[in-house]
């Protein structure tokens, strides 16, 4: 019987980034391109850090919303993500926004975003699976080894410390996982008719999706929406499912959902 094929050799790097850390797992490719694509990726997030940060008065973000730039001035990334982020407010119905406190702040979609942009321009270089956690949500592509999908651990926000659920990426080329809640960060998801902290039964909500961008947007918006309309929405989105967790211990699902599981 022949032996199962070994895993390809990993480079592993962690960065300290956007007031996280961006955990890199990558599998195969020619050892050198891989590491030089490495560094473009982890320059391009610090790069991102730059341009959005809205904690630095001298982001171009920062400048763009005190009227001292123009759009056209900017990098063009930030055209890019502006206008990724008035789709996702379109496709959610105005539950996510690039504002807060009437204020310019596409924060709720930059890190999905970048840690998305760097996993693919890694994947560009040759390498046969890539995996990029950035603060907990995680983009997916290729695969581990020969017959070894990717899996991410879904934490419980109700029992520190355990799981929720584990994602396999199985049978997909491309995969994301994202979380929205308060477990991490408290109260921090904005309903956007209010301008003030949502008012949700909601502790956590898991998208599953393709892309991190969206999966990253979609769970945000989902949380700020409750439990009820929150899993209707997400139902309705296509190649998207998800886990909901209410304050009360409950767990919500999309039918689609024990496909992923694993």
């Amino acid at each position: 019987m022949a032996e199962p094929a070994a895993a390809p050799a990993a480079v592993r790097h962690a960065e300290e980034v956007m007031g996280t850390v961006f955990s890199f797992d990558i599998r195969g490719g020619e050892a050198d391109a891989v590491r030089a694509a490495l560094e473009e990726a982890v320059a391009g997030l610090h790069r991102v850090d730059e341009v959005f940060s809205t904690y630095r008065d001298d982001s171009q973000l920062s400048r763009l919303a005190r009227g001292e730039l123009t759009l056209a001035e900017c990098d063009p990334e930030v055209a890019e993500v502006l206008e990724l982020g008035a789709e996702a407010g379109r496709l959610s119905d105005g539950w996510f926004s690039t504002t807060y406190q009437g204020r310019l702040d596409p924060t709720g979609i930059v890190k999905g975003w970048s840690a998305e942009r760097a996993a693919r321009l890694i994947r560009a270089a040759g390498a046969t699976g890539v995996s990029v956690n950035g603060g907990g949500d995680v983009q997916l592509l290729g695969v581990p080894g020969p017959q070894r999908p990717w899996r991410v651990g879904v934490s419980d926000p109700i029992r520190p410390g355990g799981l929720a659920a584990v994602i396999s990426a199985a049978g997909m080329d491309e995969l994301a996982v994202a979380t929205s809640g308060t477990a991490e960060r408290g109260t921090h998801i904005v309903d956007p008719s209010t301008g003030r902290s949502a008012i949700s039964d909601l502790v956590a909500v898991t998208v599953v999706a393709p892309q991190l961008t969206w999966a990253d947007c979609w769970a945000t918006a989902a949380f700020a929406m409750g439990s009820r309309q929150g899993l209707r929405w997400l139902e309705s989105l296509p190649d998207v499912e998800a886990l909901l967790i209410t304050a009360g211990d409950e767990v919500r699902c999309t039918g689609g959902l024990a496909s992923r599981l694993g």
